[in-house]
Order: C-alpha cells, then structure tokens, then sequence
C-alpha cells in the first residue's frame, strides 16, 4: 500500500537501518509477516514494526496477536511498533488501548517523529 511506502521512505529520510518484510514464527506454528524489523544495536533492543494503512478493531486484533503468538520465540527485550495511518481519520482510544494492552505501541503517523530517536539508534 502507499502507507507501507510512505513508512519506508520515512524510515530511508531519517537513515533508520531495517530489514523489510520479515516472517517470523510463532509459538502456535503460524508464520506471522510483519513489514520492518530493525535490528537490535549496542544501545536499543530488536524493533518490529507492523503498519496499518485503516486502523479498525480487526487490524489492532490480528497485530495483537502476531505479537503475542511470536513475543516468546523474540529476544526477551524486543519491542512492537504498530504505525497507524490518521491521515484521513483520527484513530480510535480504542484501538490505541487494545494495542498497548497486549504490548504493542502505538504510533499514530501524525507522531511518527517522537519515536524517531527510538527507532534510529
């Protein structure tokens, strides 16, 4: 989608190393795709980051449980990003409260640049 490029072009404008399109495997045998990981460095731990183009209740669910299903088989400090497109909407509390109940932060695009420093190191 345009998202996931206006995402990797933001990620390339602010020299953010990451591998894109990565499959991992969950605990329940499922194979879970998530757009970007950044690997871990000397000072932050691996970052995945999942992008939702029209954030609903189904998007938050099915990124939800990627996280959960492949949390386990992570390194122990790995974070979960979930980049939430309000350009046309605002996003729901809802939505941004079901993602950070199973551990999963979200970002509104809008704010794409408080994580920046996150991300970038």
């Amino acid at each position: 989608s345009l998202f996931y490029e206006d995402v990797a072009a933001w990620l390339d404008l602010n020299e953010i190393r990451y591998i894109p399109k990565v499959k991992f495997t969950g605990t329940g045998g499922l194979d879970h795709l998530f757009d970007f990981v950044i690997p871990k460095s000397r000072y932050k731990p691996e970052r995945i980051l999942q992008t939702i183009n029209r954030p609903n209740r189904e998007m938050a669910e099915i990124t939800a449980f990627s996280w959960i299903d492949t949390k386990e088989a992570r390194p122990v400090d790995s974070r979960a990003y979930a980049l939430l497109n309000d350009s046309e909407r605002p996003v729901s509390p809802g939505i941004m409260d079901t993602l950070r109940s199973y551990d999963v932060q979200p970002i509104p695009w809008s704010k794409r640049d408080d994580i920046r420093m996150d991300l970038a190191a």
